[in-house]
């Protein structure tokens, strides 16, 4: 295959695998293990790979085999579905067929064609040195697992968790005016002050052993607020789930009552109810994909740190946010693990 073709393959099947979700499941076909290596699963008639054949398309025919077909697959998209392979040897056909014309036209002796593939060369490299990194850091050993687990034990601690929440403004009435900016200030301010001493006195009236659905109840009604208060029953959740200034209560004992814990969102008093720690068994996936991650994020960050770009201001002008269509980087680290959102 041409270098053009490979260039227009790999564009249709970035594509194709944007869109393979919306794609229908077709009708069943005969399993791919029944289908023989060596035989003819698309046929293009009317196309010769070669320039001299291709002066009679009307004899042309080029038959590809499953074997010839596989291997573009495994080289653009190893885990492509099955249901996406259809539309995918649909574009691969068309591909060849556009290539061979561009041939024809002498379209890769541009000024332009070198310099593309250079860049495009450079992209699959990239690409694969991410791939060759990915899989050198997919090389965990139980005896790394085992090590990380007994070195973070406290990372798979679990508390079980009764929670009141105290809003830190009480609600407007109905039918109040609107506030100019200085009032709503003011308003603000002395409403948390208000709200800070009911959660004073809720924390008190807690560590005497109040019911926690109760206390929930009267914070809102404190604060003015009429719908249904939150369920105070938190079940067992992880240091991970809890936001960064809520993290002290995993030190708590079984029946302790956290202090006033003031966060943006609130007043939280939280009751740790029972605590233990998750089995080695139970978390060996998480290790190892955490240990995956680790190793993979420092081969980059190595690589990077390896190295220091500068750019000559005089040609580029100051650093700006960039606003019209970039390169995309070659090799993207894993997403960062989402923060756990506030308890509402």
């Amino acid at each position: 295959m041409s270098k053009y073709c490979l260039v227009c393959l790999l564009l249709a099947g970035m594509a194709l695998g944007q869109a393979a979700g919306q794609n229908p499941e077709p009708a069943k076909a005969q399993p791919a293990a029944a289908i023989a290596p060596d035989a003819t699963v698309v046929t293009i008639k009317g196309f010769c790979q070669d320039a001299a054949s291709q002066k009679d398309p009307a004899n042309c025919v080029t038959n590809i085999t499953r074997a010839d077909f596989e291997k573009v697959v495994d080289a653009v998209q190893p885990s492509m579905p099955p249901r996406s392979r259809r539309p995918f040897a649909d574009r691969y056909a068309r591909t060849l067929v556009m290539g061979q014309k561009a041939l024809e036209m002498n379209l890769d002796k541009s000024p332009t064609f070198e310099e593309r593939m250079k860049l495009v060369r450079m992209q699959i490299l990239a690409q694969e040195l991410g791939r060759e990194m990915q899989e050198q850091a997919s090389q965990v050993s139980d005896k790394d697992i085992q090590d990380y687990y007994n070195a973070n034990t406290s990372k798979f601690d679990q508390v079980d968790l009764d929670r009141v929440y105290i809003p830190k403004e009480k609600q407007r009435p109905d039918g109040e005016k609107t506030p100019t900016p200085e009032e709503e200030k003011k308003y603000r301010e002395e409403s948390e002050k208000e709200m800070k001493v009911v959660a004073d006195k809720i924390r008190a009236r807690a560590a005497k052993g109040e019911d926690f659905t109760k206390l929930q109840d009267e914070a809102f009604k404190a604060a003015n607020i009429q719908s249904e208060a939150p369920n105070v029953t938190m079940g067992k959740v992880r240091r991970s789930i809890l936001a960064q200034n809520q993290q002290e209560i995993m030190q708590m004992k079984p029946g302790e009552i956290s202090q006033v814990i003031d966060d943006p969102n609130g007043f939280y008093i939280y009751k740790l109810k029972a605590k233990d720690t998750l089995p080695f068994d139970q978390v060996k996936d998480e290790i190892k994909a955490t240990l995956r991650s680790e190793r993979l994020q420092a081969a980059m960050q190595a690589l990077q740190q390896s190295v220091t770009v500068t750019f000559n201001d005089a040609y580029f002008g100051p650093d700006m946010p960039m606003r019209g269509p970039m390169m995309p980087h070659p090799m993207q680290p894993p997403a960062p693990k989402p923060a756990a959102a506030e308890p509402k």
